[in-house]
This record gives structure tokens, C-alpha cells and sequence, in this order.
């Protein structure tokens, strides 16, 4: 397993962009322990179709900027890069409270336990499960089970984390809101989370 993880996680190959996206990025031994070896075949697979590398001596601040560059256009008018995949500015801004416990991160699709209290902007809190209820709130990860910006932000918490996550209305509920649950329209919600467990 950790061969498969080594293989394309070399910094001479796989390009930061592609293992974000894949959230196959850190430490290949924990990659090799947390992920799925399916996954990394797949992922494998499709670095070599996409074409996905890391330029030979490129730093991950030029890869970025080259990968954010306005692509040239054809005497057609039309962009060169059509068929380039446009990079999604995350939605949601994370503060680390207390660092993990363990080096060991969630995957997609991976059931993870939390413990939460949400607020408004203004301090109001709509929901915790802490005092409320009593347990924590399990779910898989990455799978569209929660708003986004809860997939989003814990894929990037490590085990015992605690963490404040800030998200934008387009990653929460939106132009409607949860009126039943005290969300207004177009809130930006603030969220403390704690990652405690990943099955």
C-alpha cells in the first residue's frame, strides 16, 4: 500500500492541486494507512490520463500561479485551456483551537464523529450537539450528507482537532436559509468543531 501512496506522491510527480483535490496530500505513510488502495489505484490511473504533474523544479507557489494564470487565447477566440478544470476558491476559513492528537485524516466517505456548536455572525447559537444532545453527530464525510463546508473543512482536520470553521453562505444554506432552524437567508455560519473519531 504505502508503494502505491510513494509512487505518485513524490514531489517529482503528482502536481499539489491534483493531491488536494484527490485530499491525498501529507505524509505518504499516512496516506498509506488511511486511504483506500481502490482510491489510490484510481487516482494513480487518472494522473496519468489528466496528465497532472508537478513541473521539474517547480514550487508549489508556482504551480499555483501558473495553474491560476488567465490561459491564452486561440485565434478563434476561444481559450486555450477550455477543457482545463477551473480551481474553486474554498468557501470557508479554518482556525485551528488545539492541534490533532494523531497525524490521521479523514477520507471521503469515511464515518467521522464530531462534537459542534453553530452560531450566527452575531454570536446567536442555532445548534449544538453538545449540551443538547448529548452525543456527538456521526456521519460520512465528503459525501454531500452535511453542508460543504463542513465536508470541505473537516477532510483537512486531523483526529482530536478542535477548530473554528467560518463558512460563506454558498458553502452553508444559501439565498434560503433555514428560517425553522434560526438561520437567515444568506448567513455566513461559524462553526466549533471537534473531530473525535474516524471510522
Amino acid at each position: 500500500m504505502a508503494e502505491i501512496a510513494s509512487k505518485w506522491t513524490d514531489a517529482e510527480l503528482a502536481s499539489d492541486s491534483f493531491l488536494l483535490d484527490k485530499k491525498l496530500n501529507g505524509k505518504t505513510a499516512t496516506i498509506a494507512k488511511s486511504a483506500k488502495k481502490p482510491d489510490l489505484i484510481a487516482a494513480y490511473q487518472e494522473l496519468f490520463t489528466t496528465k497532472a504533474f508537478r513541473q521539474e523544479g517547480e514550487t508549489p507557489a508556482d504551480q499555483i500561479k501558473r495553474e491560476t494564470a488567465k490561459p491564452a487565447e486561440t485565434s478563434d477566440g476561444n481559450s486555450a485551456a477550455t477543457e482545463a478544470a477551473q480551481v474553486e476558491e474554498p468557501k470557508y476559513k479554518k482556525v485551528v483551537k488545539k492541534k490533532a492528537e494523531k497525524d490521521l485524516r479523514p477520507t471521503k466517505g469515511d464515518v467521522v464523529a464530531v462534537w459542534y456548536t453553530g452560531k450566527l455572525e452575531d454570536g446567536t447559537v442555532f445548534d449544538t450537539n453538545i449540551k443538547k444532545r448529548g452525543q456527538p453527530l456521526r456521519f460520512k464525510v465528503g459525501t454531500g450528507q452535511v453542508i460543504r463546508g463542513w465536508d470541505e473543512g473537516l477532510l483537512t482536520m486531523g483526529l482530536g482537532e478542535k477548530a473554528v470553521l467560518t463558512i460563506e453562505p454558498e458553502w452553508a444554506y444559501g439565498k434560503k436559509g433555514v428560517p425553522a432552524a434560526g438561520i437567515p437567508p444568506n448567513a455566513k455560519l461559524i462553526f466549533d468543531v471537534e473531530l473525535i473519531k474516524i471510522d
